[in-house]
């Protein structure tokens, strides 16, 4: 196989599409499937079968696959590495995070990332998991941010911090008359709830449900961020992540731990086959530190 069939084949399977495959790879989907079809004739047989518009790989193609990954995982940090020596950019970090970490934890530690590497050069770009995910294995980034482990063989997640779902009360709300934990059939104020597919949210509103309660809700949010923001301007109580919830106002609202607890975690994301750069490890150190300072502050 030609090096273009193998980088065609490899986001085909990746992407699980023509379409896909033509997205990831910046291409028309017409060129995409001329090179596939010039890939199959070369290699004498399918490697896909055509079933109602679909593509599902054959069992020589699945086979054929665990080789092909570990050589376009090489070719991806060969191109990387020859892009920053080509540019001078040996010491660039590229990091990317959901949005919600992105605003709450990366602008403190980037201060100090900033200081102690005055040299080196960082890109920053928020995106959700599964867009992190492609992006770490395609070598367009170094580290990511998230909320959620993918579970993926080529991704090694660390788990950097941790702490409870917390809610956030206005002042002037029930539910900010006390301290502790604030168990879900105690709350009365209208709550600024997740979108559905959102898994902390999910859970979230399940405890609602196994205490047999349901919240009085109108506004639903894709971010934690925005949950916090709106909290903080009166409009009701959030369930949010630690991590935002170390930002929250403390003038405005009044920050509880949800009963019963629900655990997240703060993980570092990487490729299994990148290990990250000194200005890397030092970002996520600085990261780790801070992190867990305010939730024990948070806690306090």
């Amino acid at each position: 196989m030609r090096l273009r069939h193998i980088e065609v084949f490899h986001a085909i399977m990746q992407a699980g599409s023509i379409s896909g495959a033509a997205h990831l790879l910046h291409i028309s989907q017409p060129a995409v499937t001329k090179v596939l079809q010039h890939a199959e004739l070369q290699l004498g047989m399918p490697l896909f079968d055509r079933v109602r518009g679909k593509l599902h790989p054959t069992p020589e193609a699945r086979r054929l696959f665990v080789e092909i990954d570990k050589l376009n995982r090489d070719l991806v940090a060969i191109r990387r590495l020859a892009a920053q020596l080509k540019a001078g950019d040996q010491d660039q970090l590229r990091v990317m995070a959901t949005p919600t970490l992105g605003a709450s934890l990366l602008p403190g530690a980037m201060t100090v990332w900033a200081k102690a590497f005055p040299d080196s050069r960082c890109v920053l770009a928020t995106n959700h998991t599964k867009e992190i995910v492609s992006a770490l294995l395609l070598g367009e980034a170094d580290m990511a941010l998230s909320l959620q482990d993918p579970h993926h063989p080529g991704i090694t997640a660390e788990v950097l911090a941790s702490g409870p779902m917390m809610a956030l009360c206005p002042l002037r709300s029930p539910e900010a008359r006390h301290d502790g934990a604030l168990p879900v059939a105690d709350i009365l104020t209208e709550l600024i709830a997740m979108v559905e597919d959102d898994p902390l949210g999910a859970q979230v509103m399940n405890a609602f449900g196994a205490q047999g309660v349901q919240p009085r809700t109108r506004i639903t949010v894709q971010t934690y961020q925005l949950a916090r923001a709106l909290v903080e301007s009166g409009l009701g109580l959030s369930v949010v992540d630690p991590f935002t919830a170390t930002s929250a106002d403390r003038q405005l609202v009044r920050v509880r731990p949800l009963k019963p607890s629900i655990p997240v975690h703060l993980h570092l994301l990487t490729s299994a086959k990148a290990p990250l750069p000194q200005v890397g490890r030092k970002l996520v150190k600085i990261l780790a530190e801070r992190t867990q300072a305010a939730l024990a502050a948070l806690n306090a």
